[in-house]
């Protein structure tokens, strides 16, 4: 009797289990399954891998491609004037005759003088915004900041051409010949007639112009300072300069040249704002009321009524000076970041 319930009940047992081969045929789709995921898986890595490589070249591409397409246009100038195209003062597309020291030095100026003035003002606001500033007026005015730089260029010129000129003609440039202009050796720079445009009106615009991007950097930069730093600092008795001079700056330096060169690039390339107000006169001169021309100016001045083989050619030759100009400032900067990285690591 108990014989037959143990058998019974071991019968029972065995039809509640499924069979081994159906067990086995479970693991093996299941295994079957986890191999197609991980092949799809890795199939998807190497079409991602080679889409993004894809992505990444045609930017070098693209690069040597308007390299070598400057280079084309720009061989015939250099192979008739040579090397010395770039110190050549002449500019005459009657005669054929040109010479890129013209632009190259006008350029160089109108730059320069937008640094010099941009970048005081722009660390000033940015610190403002990021250390002085009340809260309830912080993002009014970073957002106003960041409107300036959302302003076509071509705003920019207008307003110089109508609005600064006429003003700057009137009041700022008589009194800087009056002041400046009578010191023994600067004067010669702020000499001449006073018309209104010329390199230092151009400067001026252009400075204008690239202080939205170099604030908008450097405030981004200096809000990422830990707060535990500045607060230890003041904690510590520092003044609100010395906590900017001996925290913020050196924690921030590598990102502050970063916004530097940002808008020295944006001022080399800068075009329309440029040709409006800088004169468009091929002519050197001491003085910075004295017209003048920037590589920009001249190739969206000349480029559609350029005529001659030669005359083409040389406007491809300045572009292709540009692009040079550029890559070394380019270049020096990410050297100074590089040396900057260096010396902290030393330390």
């Amino acid at each position: 009797m108990s014989s037959n319930i143990s058998a019974t009940t071991m019968s029972n047992t065995d039809l509640g289990k499924p069979p081994a081969d159906s067990a086995m045929q479970q693991a093996q789709h299941a295994h079957a399954a986890l191999l197609a995921t991980m092949r799809k898986q890795r199939i998807q890595d190497f079409l991602f891998h080679k889409v993004t490589l894809i992505f990444a070249l045609s930017v070098l591409v693209m690069l040597g491609g308007i390299i070598v397409s400057l280079f084309i246009g720009a061989w015939p100038a250099f192979h008739e004037f040579g090397p010395g195209f770039i110190t050549r003062v002449e500019w005459d597309p009657v005669n054929d005759q040109y010479g890129a020291a013209i632009a190259i030095v006008g350029t160089l100026t109108t730059s320069l003088i937008a640094l010099l003035i941009a970048f005081p003002v722009s660390f000033g606001i940015a610190l403002f915004l990021t250390e002085i500033c009340p809260s309830r007026l912080r993002r009014p005015l970073g957002t106003a900041v960041e409107l300036l730089a959302g302003v076509p260029s071509i705003i920019y010129g207008m307003w110089g051409l109508f609005v600064f000129a006429p003003l700057f003609a009137e009041y700022v440039q008589p009194a800087l010949k009056a002041t400046l202009g009578q010191l023994p050796v600067i004067g010669a720079l702020f000499q001449g007639p006073t018309m209104g445009i010329g390199i230092l009106t151009a400067g001026l615009i252009l400075s204008v112009m690239i202080i939205p991007f170099i604030a908008s950097v450097m405030r981004d930069v200096f809000e990422v300072v830990p707060a535990v730093l500045k607060e230890s600092a003041y904690g510590l008795g520092c003044t609100r300069w010395e906590v900017v001079r001996k925290v913020v700056l050196p924690y921030t330096k590598t990102g502050v040249v970063g916004g530097v060169m940002l808008g020295l690039g944006r001022a080399l390339g800068e075009t329309m704002a440029v040709t409006f107000v800088i004169g468009n006169s091929h002519r050197l001169s001491w003085s910075l009321f004295a017209a003048g021309n920037s590589i920009a100016s001249t190739l969206a001045n000349e480029i559609a009524e350029a005529s001659s083989k030669l005359h083409v050619s040389s406007l491809f030759a300045l572009g292709l000076i540009l692009f040079v100009i550029t890559f070394i400032v380019l270049a020096v900067a990410k050297v100074m970041l590089m040396g900057m990285t260096r010396k902290e690591g030393a330390k």
